[in-house]
């Protein structure tokens, strides 16, 4: 890789907001999915996690691979799993849903880990949602439509989070943040797909990178990586 890709990545590591995060509960649109995962990257958060409603959506297999290649997916088979381990990260647990106790989803503190319920396209969040979360969020609407579509309801919350956290330096880190195994894993994976990818499917660790994003392997590690 070269050292402008490397630096590059680093860069966005550094901003990455592992305390920010999408739920997905039952969106079934392959497009919707992509556009809230590329709006998710756009915000800097690090993983979105997912209850799908069918096997085939756990693939992701329409999602843009672009976005997809920086934004993790973690899949829960059911929302209070999922909300369980988010809570247990620290999380206040926001819905999307317009009711008697939603607020205004500006007014809440989205410096605070935070995670973010977003209902299915046909149905919304569903009740064993709503129960598992700590507040209702609303968008105020003057419309005759009371609803956004998923993805447009995802961007105005997490870039109403970024602009929160960037008044208060959470974008301007000296040094990501994230687990370094996880960022050695980012930078040899997305600095060199091809070799990752042989190393994944013999089962090999990953070796070490020079400040430069050049690998840093003793001769048997080049060796094993070369057999058929």
């Amino acid at each position: 890789m070269n050292l402008e890709r490397y630096n590059r990545i680093q860069e966005v590591l550094k901003a990455r907001q592992p305390d920010l995060t999408l739920l997905l509960e039952q969106v079934h649109k392959p497009n919707n999915v992509s556009a809230v995962i590329r709006t998710a990257d756009a915000a800097g958060v690090h993983k979105v996690h997912a209850v799908w409603p069918d096997e085939k959506m756990r693939t992701l297999s329409h999602t843009s691979a672009g976005a997809r290649n920086w934004v993790e997916v973690e899949t829960h088979d059911t929302v209070a799993e999922a909300v369980r381990e988010l809570k247990s990260q620290g999380m206040q647990v926001l819905a999307t849903n317009l009711s008697d106790s939603a607020v205004d989803f500006r007014d809440i503190d989205y410096t605070k880990p935070t995670a973010i319920i977003l209902g299915g396209e046909k149905n919304g969040i569903t009740q064993d949602a709503l129960g598992e979360a700590d507040q209702d969020i609303i968008i105020p609407m003057v419309g005759m439509v009371q609803s956004l579509n998923v993805s447009v309801a995802s961007a105005l919350i997490l870039f109403e989070a970024q602009r929160q956290r960037q008044l208060v330096g959470m974008y301007d880190r000296q040094a990501s943040t994230l687990p370094e195994e996880t960022i050695h894993r980012i930078l040899f994976e997305r600095g060199h797909p091809v070799l990752a990818k042989v190393a994944k499917k013999k089962n090999m660790p990953y070796p070490p990178l020079d400040d430069e994003g050049q690998i840093v392997a003793d001769e048997s590690w080049w060796k094993e990586m070369q057999k058929k």
